[in-house]
């Protein structure tokens, strides 16, 4: 029996996903977590072979939450939940751990053979989907990845400690804790690499180290 996890911060998303699974005999939906910032609490609790996560919600999104769930030791798979078919999101969810994703308006085709398969350690990408990705990938090679590798190049090195921190998906206390500082330092260089970086959440920095593949070498 594979043992799932939904996370959704929807409770219709959540209800109308139980239902579908339901029918499934090899799959059994064991907890469900509200956001993203449940979810750690949720496995160590319910210990899944599998949580099905949503990219969107309101507090922790399913990027963070997803390179949490994989930091572990001893991770379950993670297939991500997207509304839309290439985008920032989709990319970085995969650069983040997850081993699928599947988009919701093909969830009653695709999900149950995505926890299959990433319950054996396998990703399902449908060909038209993978395609679209390689397309993706090769154009953020481009001009993208450079301006995004360019931009941090002008941050300072404890400014990289920090975004490299908030990349990793550490809350500021975790990251004030790493740095021997305080957590409103921590959120007072946060708010200095933002503006800097013209950005308006911890969401688009992480995505903005995504599209530079990775922190530059300091």
């Amino acid at each position: 029996m594979i043992r799932v996890l939904l996370v959704d911060d929807e409770r219709f998303s959540r209800t109308a996903l139980k239902l579908l699974l339901g029918p499934e005999a090899d799959i059994e939906v064991v907890a469900e977590a509200t956001d993203g910032d449940e979810v750690l609490e949720a496995v160590h609790a319910h210990r899944p072979d599998v949580v099905v996560m949503d990219l969107r919600m309101a507090r922790v999104d399913g990027i963070t939450a997803t390179r949490r769930v994989r930091a572990l030791s001893s991770p379950p798979a993670v297939v991500a939940l997207t509304s839309f078919e290439i985008d920032d999101d989709a990319l970085a969810v995969l650069h983040a751990g997850a081993d699928s994703f599947v988009l919701k308006d093909r969830v009653p085709e695709d999900l149950a053979a995505a926890i299959r398969a990433a319950h054996t350690g396998t990703s399902v990408l449908s060909p038209d989907i993978a395609r679209r990705l390689v397309e993706r990938m090769r154009t953020d090679q481009g001009p993208d990845r450079t301006a995004a590798q360019r931009a941090l190049a002008g941050l300072t090195e404890r400014q990289l400690e920090i975004a490299a921190a908030v990349h990793a998906g550490r809350t500021n206390p975790e990251i004030a804790e790493d740095t021997f500082t305080s957590p409103s330092t921590v959120k007072s260089h946060l708010s200095d690499i933002l503006t800097r970086l013209d950005l308006t959440s911890r969401r688009d920095l992480i995505l903005l180290v995504e599209r530079a593949g990775g922190i530059p070498t300091v």
